[in-house]
């Protein structure tokens, strides 16, 4: 059966660090598989690592999950040390979903070269690689702990839709998330991500999660897409068709759920839409039915 997680409110502008992790505390206490985070850099977000450190102290059963943390943005022997340190720190309930981003202005913002991001990520999952199991960074440098609860490092997730980030995820990942495509988007996905692992020579099968957005209660449809206008308002008139666009009904999001089951998903992340506690109570019901 394929397991249901939830989104925490953090890109939500005006959202206040005590009911985020009042929201960290209802999802680990309710139905919800993982607790997810989104990354931009250049927006009024909560920095998403620190963020689930945040989480990761006020949960004890839930995993905690980046969907997706935009790395070629940091500096892997940090990203490495800090993600190391959350899966100590939470047992071993990180989850590192990883894409490279589209957004240029947060990498014009970070320093790092936007056209170079894709070669910067291959060198960083192995770099990454390295440290958590142990090694020496180089000759001249030692090796950088501490140790991740998980052996090897944090479950990695590959994001994306182009042919190279389906190999990455043949190289380096233990699954696959789409990233909020459609469920026939993620369907296809899916399959990419399938056939390169299976010609990698990979055992067993690669772990799928999809990703949309959701909104529930009085006058979902018109909340959410105010936050939704003003997270993507970047890309122009395409804006409001994703604002126009996400489930904000009962029936809508379990529609959504049942389609991404029969696309193959084995976690669903809904992100929310709207910064409100009884959106975690009425998400919890409904997955309860799901």
């Amino acid at each position: 059966m394929m397991r249901i997680a939830i989104g925490l409110p953090a890109t939500i502008p005006g959202m206040r660090g005590d009911l985020m992790l009042e929201w960290a505390r209802k999802a680990d206490a309710g139905p919800f598989s993982s607790l997810g985070i989104l990354d931009r850099l250049v927006y009024t977000n909560y920095e998403p690592l620190i963020a689930l450190a945040s989480a990761a102290a006020v949960t004890t059963r839930v995993r905690l999950m980046t969907t997706v943390l935009l790395a070629p943005l940091r500096s892997p022997a940090l990203l490495a040390k800090q993600a190391a340190t959350i899966d100590a720190l939470s047992n071993g309930r990180l989850t590192l979903g990883l894409g490279i981003g589209g957004r240029e202005n947060d990498f014009q913002a970070a320093g790092v070269d936007f056209h170079r991001r894709g070669k910067i990520f291959d060198a960083q999952l192995g770099t990454m690689s390295r440290i958590w199991s142990g090694e020496r960074l180089s000759d001249e440098i030692g090796a950088i702990g501490p140790k991740p609860a998980r052996q090897g490092g944090p479950e990695i997730l590959i994001g994306g839709y182009t042919p190279a980030a389906i190999q990455r995820l043949a190289r380096w990942g233990a699954g696959y998330i789409s990233g909020g495509g459609a469920p026939e988007q993620a369907k296809v996905s899916y399959a990419a991500a399938l056939d390169a692992w299976t010609q990698a020579g990979r055992p067993g099968k690669p772990r799928f999660v999809g990703a949309a957005y959701f909104g529930l209660g009085e006058n979902a449809a018109e909340r959410g897409a105010v936050y939704l206008r003003d997270y993507y308002g970047f890309l122009g008139p395409v804006a409001e068709r994703i604002a126009g666009g996400f489930p904000s009904t009962v029936e809508a999001v379990r529609a959504t759920i049942k389609a991404f089951e029969g696309a193959g998903a084995d976690e669903l992340m809904l992100w929310p839409t709207i910064a409100e506690l009884d959106q975690v109570d009425q998400l919890a019901e409904l997955a309860g039915q799901a």
